[in-house]
């Protein structure tokens, strides 16, 4: 297990504005310091036992491991998609001031 204290949490929506919507929320709701919002990129996926091409937006998230499964949890309610991709990579390294941010914008209000 990883002592990470940055997490990047991304997703992929249908639209751009289906991203931003989660984007919105999730930072306003302090469940991510930040978002970056970019596509339309194409893809290739198998789905409901055929071959699928589309576009899809990406959003990527910069958050806290203290609300990372909070943050997942609450873009799989926001999501069009009934089993949307959620993933979350470890920043194993960056600046102290960054990850210093990101856990203080993170952390509930007092």
């Amino acid at each position: 297990m990883t002592s990470a204290r940055v997490w990047s949490v991304t997703s992929t929506t249908p639209t751009e504005d289906d991203a931003r919507a989660i984007a919105r929320a999730v930072v306003g709701e302090r469940l991510a310091a930040g978002a970056e919002i970019t596509g339309p990129a194409g893809s290739v996926f198998w789905h409901l036992g055929e071959l699928g091409e589309g576009k899809e937006w990406r959003v990527t998230l910069r958050t806290s491991m203290a609300v990372r499964d909070r943050l997942a949890a609450r873009i799989t309610e926001l999501h069009p998609w009934e089993s949307p991709e959620v993933t979350a990579t470890a920043v194993e390294w960056c600046l102290d001031s960054y990850a210093d941010w990101v856990e203080r914008t993170t952390a509930s209000p007092e």
